[in-house]
């Protein structure tokens, strides 16, 4: 397929200022800029900044309750649920939390939270301890004992975890250093040895040390700007551009996407980042709009490094709910990032003063056609016939990336005509490296706790484990687990030739200890059934979970960071309905205990079968840096498939009609 410059210039703008005029209040829409400044308002009025210490570490949407959404849902001619928003504000050096109803312009609930941890950093926090080190002598100092350069150090700010203390430690972060000096690529140039810690409420440096001088890596060789970039270069390749002359098959109508039979809203949340809620689906057999899933996003993601040593032991982060996977969402380039016929969505955050802060182009919605069969079959079995039909999958994309320090993590919710749901995450970015004294394998003599990939550069073994919370809803919110294993089967008697064959255990989880599953060698099937509903056949209408990998701990469960991370235990958890439990490492996740987090909620056992219940699945990463991921590592991707089962009469996709015939180049080979 070609297409003319002016053609490709015309969609992309076409594309990037569509969106339907038709819009109208949603009540799981993000909350907007004029809400954002009513908040503000409203809760500056009760603690004036005159007589008080404010921040607003996350501003977000107060849900309706779940019942009521649906209701409106089935009538959308009663009025709208109340708009009302939740605030974690630092007052007065406590962690207060006020629910503000939008309508009635005033707080209608509030209460200090006084338990372990604290919550989500903002950007101002970071921004300002960054600076600290600049203006305090003993870092300074060390600096020039370096002979470094002052003008070329950047700062960085590194949550500090919990290693066992008993008393619980003030809000403070610990501020790391890197040098640029003739390079972008700052992670790959830490200042070993030199440790600051700051104090987020005085704001100022309550610690230092200056442990030992390691040698800074070279700038040389960690250039990745397109535009310093020198030769030899890798072979270009011709142009590959997708054109839709027709315009795009999706509808944007305010937040909620239609594309093909698919039905569903997004919204964005500051600590969750993109969040798909009440995703249906249409069945032409039924004459119906499906429920498949009333609300999924990132609940959190686990990042622990493995190096022991004095600067390192204590970085394991918990991205979402130290972070903010939503602040670290970063604009979407066009033709980089997604391709000429996207649409891009701006979303908007409360920032530490409470006012709206915009950024532009974070989501980006989008065919996806990349040559791959949707279904096909050629027939040559009949005498003197030949059969050949087949279909070309078209998929709908929703992607957002997420930029977190070094590394960025490319998130995808991709819907199938046949009526699948792919989650897929990207990591890519920089690697983040210790400086050594080393230069070469052959001299090191000492467990380095990663590779050397470059001279003085290792790569720290590190792990990545991203939570997700699925709210389910098949064909309706009452739905059980039924865990299915393949086992192997030993023929005894004469019936058959064969000595053995598998067949299917299936297990309905009663109760929330049985909803914990660690997937591993075992062969099994992870279904999601509506045990009120049945096909034709008499099967129960489901869903799949299909994992594309299995990563699991390797940390002991009683290390500290494991014990904070308890929900990476298990591959799959399964929980009952509550629409306070979101993160499943706690609400306040910097500095936490364990003492709130998914493991906590599920020893309730709860009752799962028939109920409105939650899945809550992890997929990993063991990280081994090679040095192909110097200075900047490819795009490593893992997810998984959530397919229906049983919850079509048939083939959904049989009678899909394909596009409309494009050109086709052919090649003699």
């Amino acid at each position: 397929m070609a297409a003319t410059f002016k053609t490709i210039f015309f969609y992309f703008f076409l594309h990037i200022f569509f969106v339907s005029s038709s819009h109208q209040y949603h009540p799981l829409d993000s909350l907007t800029p004029s809400e954002f400044s009513q908040v503000q308002t409203i809760v500056t009025k009760a603690y004036p900044i005159s007589n008080h210490n404010l921040t607003f570490q996350y501003v977000g949407l107060e849900e309706p309750s779940k019942p009521l959404i649906l209701s409106w849902l089935k009538d959308n001619t009663t009025a709208n649920p109340p708009r009302q928003a939740f605030v974690i504000a630092r007052i007065d050096h406590q962690s207060h939390e006020i629910i503000v109803d939008l309508l009635q312009q005033s707080i209608i609930s509030t209460q200090i939270y006084d338990g372990y941890g604290y919550p989500t950093l903002s950007i101002d926090d970071q921004e300002r301890a960054n600076k600290l080190p600049f203006t305090y002598p003993p870092f300074v100092a060390s600096i020039r004992n370096r002979e470094l350069k002052l003008e070329e150090v950047v700062c960085q700010s590194f949550t500090v975890g919990w290693f066992g203390e008993k008393k619980k430690s003030k809000r403070i972060v610990k501020v790391m250093c890197y040098y640029s000096d003739g390079t972008v690529n700052i992670y790959m140039r830490p200042i070993e040895g030199i440790t600051m810690k700051v104090d987020l409420e005085e704001m100022k440096i309550i610690a230092f040390s200056d442990r030992a001088i390691v040698p800074v890596p070279k700038a040389e060789g960690t250039e990745y700007r397109e535009s310093e970039l020198k030769p030899p270069f890798s072979p270009s390749l011709n142009r590959i551009t997708v054109v839709q002359p027709d315009g795009p098959s999706f509808t944007v109508d305010g937040h909620k996407i239609r594309w093909a039979d698919w039905e569903f809203h997004v919204s964005f949340d500051a600590r969750a980042g993109l969040i798909i809620s009440l995703a249906s689906i249409y069945d032409p057999e039924r004459q119906e709009l499906r429920r498949v899933m009333y609300k999924a996003h990132v609940s959190e993601l686990f990042v622990p490094y493995m190096d022991l040593t004095n600067e390192w032991y204590y970085r394991t982060f918990f991205d979402a709910g130290e972070y903010g996977y939503g602040l670290c969402a970063m604009p979407l380039q066009p033709l980089r990032d997604c391709p000429a016929t996207a649409v891009f969505l701006d979303v908007y955050f409360a920032a530490q003063d409470g006012l709206p802060r915009k950024i532009p182009n974070v989501f980006c919605i989008f065919e996806r056609y990349a040559g791959d069969v949707m279904w096909r079959h050629t027939e040559v079995g009949i005498p003197g016939k030949m059969v050949r039909e087949v279909r070309q999958e078209v998929t709908l994309v929703v992607r957002m990336v997420s930029t977190i320090g070094n590394y960025d993590y490319i998130n995808d919710w991709e819907f199938t005509q046949s009526g699948s749901i792919k989650v897929t995450v990207g990591l890519t970015g920089l690697l983040a490296v210790r400086g050594t004294k080393y230069t070469h394998k052959e001299q090191i003599e000492e467990d380095v706790y990663g590779t050397l990939l470059a001279q003085n550069t290792i790569g720290v073994h590190h792990d990545h484990f991203l939570n997700y919370r699925l709210d389910l809803d098949v064909d309706d919110d009452a739905n059980s687990f039924v865990k299915s294993k393949l086992g192997t089967v030993k023929i005894k008697d004469q019936r058959s030739p064969r000595k053995s064959y598998w067949k299917v255990d299936s297990q309905t989880a009663k109760t929330e200890s049985d909803g914990r599953v660690k997937l591993g060698s075992e062969s099994a099937d992870l279904l999601f059934v509506n045990p009120n509903k049945k096909t034709k056949m008499g099967n129960l209408v489901g869903y799949r979970l299909i994992p594309e990998g299995v990563t699991s701990a390797l940390l002991s469960y009683d290390d500290y960071p494991q014990i904070r991370a308890e929900f990476t235990n298990y591959n799959v958890w399964v929980t009952a309905y509550n629409k306070s439990e979101k993160w499943a490492a706690g609400l306040y996740t910097d500095q936490s205990r364990g003492d709130d987090n998914l493991a906590v909620w599920s020893n309730r056992n709860r009752s799962i079968e028939n109920k409105d219940i939650v899945t809550w699945y992890t997929l990993g990463f063991h990280h081994v840096p090679y040095q192909e991921d110097f200075p900047l590592m490819p795009t490593l991707k893992g997810g998984f498939e959530l397919r229906p089962s049983n919850f079509f009469e048939s083939n959904p996709v049989l009678k899909v009609k394909p596009p409309k015939d494009v050109n086709m180049t052919h090649i003699v080979l």
